[in-house]
C-alpha cells in the first residue's frame, strides 16, 4: 500500500484483546462476529458470498489484492462481509480480467478494512478462544476500551435469521452457465431440461450457473416462499441453498422443507445452510462450532473416497439427534468428524454441509449436481 493509505485502525474483540494496524477500504466503525478464511485464492468470492453476511473476515494468506477485482468472480452484485482483515495488502494489482484494485472498490462499496497487524496472532487467538465479536474502528477519536464497552450490546450469531436479510424479495429465472467448462459432465438432462426450484437463503451466483451447466431451468425463490406457491410452479426437483445465520433460527425454511419432504416425492438437495435445515426438517439438531470451517482444502470422506471441498458455515448437524431409520449420514469432515454429509435412507433427499460448485475451491464434489440431475430424471412422474 502507499503511504498514503497507511491510516490508523484498531481492531477489537469482545474479550478485551485489540490489534492497533492500518485502515483501507472504507473508513468507518463496524461490529460483527469475526471469523476466519484460510483460502489462498478467491477472496473477491468470499467477499461477495452472502454467507459471510455480517461477520468479518481473517484472511490467514498474508497478502491479498494481487489480482485486484473483476466483473466475473462476483457470487452477488456487492460484497456482503462488513469486514476484512489482513496482514498486507497490495496497491499494484496484475491481472488480465481486473477491472479495479481491491482497496479502492471496497471504499466505494464501504467494506471497512485493516491491515498491517498479525493474522497468525489473531487466527491462534480466534482458534483458541472461539469466534466472538468484534470491531473494526478507522476513527482515532474512539479508544479500543471505547470500542469494546459498545461490543457488548452486539447480538451474538446464535438465534439470529439472518437468512431473510440477504434473501432475493422476488422470484427470477437463472440462465446463465458456468463460463468456464472445467468438466464433459454436463447436460445431463439432455433435450428435457428439468426444472428446479432454488429456495435462496443466500444463494452464490456460481452455484445457480452449475445448475444450468447440467442442464436444470432455475427459478429462484425467495425463503419465505410458501409451499402452494412450489407446487403450482410443478418443479421436478427442489433446491435448498447456502446461506449466513444460526439454522435452526430459519424457522420458515425448516417448516417448508418438512412440508416438501412429507406431502411430495420431490427430489431435494441441499447445500451448507440448505443441508442444515434439510437435518433440522428430519428431527436433528444443530450446534455452533468453535470457529467454524472456512477455506478450500477441507477433506470429507465417506466409504473409501474422500473429496477436498470448499467450506463456509460456523454451525453443524449433531449427529447423534438424527434418527439412523430415517437418516444416513453419508459424509463426515475428516478434520473434526463433523457430518458433511447426509440423505434419506428411502426418499430423493440428501444434502452437503460444502459449496460444491468450486467457487472458488476444487472440483472434486461437483458430481453432487450430477446426482441431483439423475434424481429428478428417473423420477417416475417425471417420465410419465
Amino acid at each position: 500500500m502507499t503511504d498514503s493509505l497507511n491510516d490508523y485502525a484498531i481492531l477489537v474483540l469482545s474479550d478485551g484483546t485489540f490489534f492497533e494496524g492500518k485502515s483501507f477500504g472504507f473508513r468507518n466503525t463496524v461490529y460483527g462476529e469475526i471469523v476466519f478464511n484460510t483460502g489462498i485464492t478467491g477472496y473477491q468470492e468470499v467477499m461477495t458470498d452472502p454467507s459471510y453476511h455480517g461477520q468479518l473476515v481473517v484472511f490467514t494468506y498474508p497478502e491479498l489484492g494481487n489480482t485486484g477485482v473483476n466483473n466475473h468472480d462476483k457470487e452477488a452484485d456487492n460484497p456482503y462481509v462488513k469486514g476484512v482483515i489482513a496482514r498486507n495488502i497490495t496497491n499494484k494489482p496484475s491481472n488480465w480480467r481486473l477491472t479495479n484494485n481491491l482497496n479502492n472498490w471496497l471504499s466505494k462499496e464501504k467494506v471497512v478494512g485493516i491491515y498491517d497487524i498479525d493474522t497468525r496472532a489473531l487466527v491462534r487467538h480466534i482458534r483458541e478462544f472461539g469466534t466472538m465479536n468484534a470491531a473494526i474502528c478507522s476513527d482515532r477519536k474512539y479508544t479500543p476500551q471505547q470500542i469494546h464497552e459498545k461490543l457488548k450490546d452486539f447480538p451474538s450469531m446464535e438465534g439470529l435469521d439472518l437468512a431473510s436479510q440477504v434473501s432475493t424479495n422476488i422470484r427470477y429465472s437463472w440462465l446463465m452457465p458456468t463460463e468456464v467448462e472445467f468438466d464433459q459432465r454436463l447436460n445431463h438432462a439432455g433435450n428435457n431440461p428439468l426444472k428446479v426450484a432454488a429456495i435462496d437463503f443466500g444463494i452464490k451466483r456460481s452455484i445457480l450457473n452449475r445448475l444450468v451447466s447440467y442442464g436444470c431451468e432455475v427459478e429462484v425463490l425467495p425463503s419465505n416462499v410458501q409451499f402452494e406457491e412450489i407446487i403450482k410452479s410443478s418443479p421436478d426437483g427442489v433446491f435448498l441453498s447456502n446461506g449466513p445465520g444460526d439454522p435452526a433460527a430459519v424457522k420458515h425454511g425448516i417448516s417448508l422443507a418438512k412440508k416438501l419432504i412429507n406431502e411430495t416425492d420431490l427430489p431435494l438437495f441441499g447445500i451448507c445452510l440448505g443441508h442444515q435445515i434439510l437435518g433440522l426438517a428430519l428431527g436433528g439438531t444443530t450446534f455452533k462450532l468453535p470457529y467454524g470451517h472456512r477455506g478450500l482444502n477441507h477433506p470429507c470422506g465417506n466409504t473409501g473416497k474422500i473429496e477436498i471441498t470448499s467450506q463456509n458455515h460456523g454451525f453443524a448437524l449433531d449427529s447423534s439427534s438424527l434418527d439412523p431409520k430415517l437418516v444416513e449420514i453419508t459424509h463426515l469432515n475428516l478434520n473434526d468428524r463433523t457430518v458433511a454429509g447426509i440423505e434419506m435412507i428411502d426418499r430423493s433427499v440428501f444434502g452437503v454441509q460444502y459449496h460444491p460448485e468450486a467457487s472458488p475451491g476444487p472440483h472434486d464434489a461437483d458430481y453432487h449436481f450430477s446426482r441431483f440431475v439423475a434424481l429428478m430424471s428417473d423420477r417416475p412422474l417425471k417420465n410419465g
